[in-house]
């Protein structure tokens, strides 16, 4: 997926991407804490389960037309002159390859693609993908390792906020996951920019309880919105 399409399908436009920014900053204000956000077109590349599930659906295919052989030969017959052995197995072929890029292309719609992946492979994905992006973004070398990422990873449909360790003895991951997935449900909503800004919003609140800004409070982390797509 494209950037301009993640974004689009978001509901981030330039306004929407600006507000997330300056809520970024007005909650770092308080803090001595660092938010970074990050959105995902996906977590991982599915395509060993959606040409899986492509072969699988044309197996059942090819199972319900066996019955239909004899058909399948008779009308054959009624538009030739000649019946070569090899023709119906080459027809059966011809099918089932067809099918099985049908099928993969089909799979690969977002809609789709949800129902064809296991829940628990895609909840394993988003997780691995959240903290490699906690570690490549640099959300996990701040000065006293106080820095938290909202990742929203749009195919699986999933957020997650990773704290780093200094903030984890503070602040339990069970009110960061509540966050989550109040956003989680605005994004649903269609209201990306909305949802982004007000978990923003509540993890500088619970940020700036336990790390309170201090007179020198630098930005060691970008205000900037991540996109991750193709």
């Amino acid at each position: 997926m494209k950037a301009k399409t993640l974004i689009k399908k978001l509901n981030i436009n330039e306004e929407a991407r600006s507000r997330v920014e300056q809520a970024v900053a007005d909650a770092e204000s308080k803090t001595t804490g660092e938010i970074a956000v990050c959105l995902a077109a996906e977590s991982s590349d599915y395509t060993g389960w959606e040409l899986f599930a492509a072969f699988v659906a044309s197996f059942l295919v090819f199972i319900v037309m066996l019955p239909f052989a004899q058909n399948i030969r008779f009308f054959y017959e009624s538009l030739t002159w000649s019946s070569p052995e090899w023709y119906l197995p080459a027809i059966y072929g011809f099918v089932v390859f067809s099918l099985v890029l049908i099928f993969f292309f089909v799979f690969n719609i977002p809609a789709l693609d949800r129902f064809v992946i296991p829940a628990s492979w895609r909840n394993k994905m988003v997780t691995c993908k959240a903290f490699e992006v906690f570690t490549r973004s640099g959300v996990y070398n701040t000065k006293d390792r106080s820095g938290i990422l909202i990742y929203v990873s749009y195919i699986e449909r999933q957020v997650r906020i990773i704290a780093d360790t200094g903030i984890a003895k503070e602040i339990s991951q069970d009110l960061w996951n509540l966050i989550a997935d109040d956003l989680a449900s605005e994004i649903g909503k269609k209201n990306t920019a909305d949802g982004l800004c007000g978990s923003i919003e509540k993890c500088g609140a619970l940020l700036a309880e336990k790390f309170p800004a201090e007179k020198d409070n630098p930005n060691e982390l970008s205000d900037k919105l991540i996109i991750l797509a193709d």
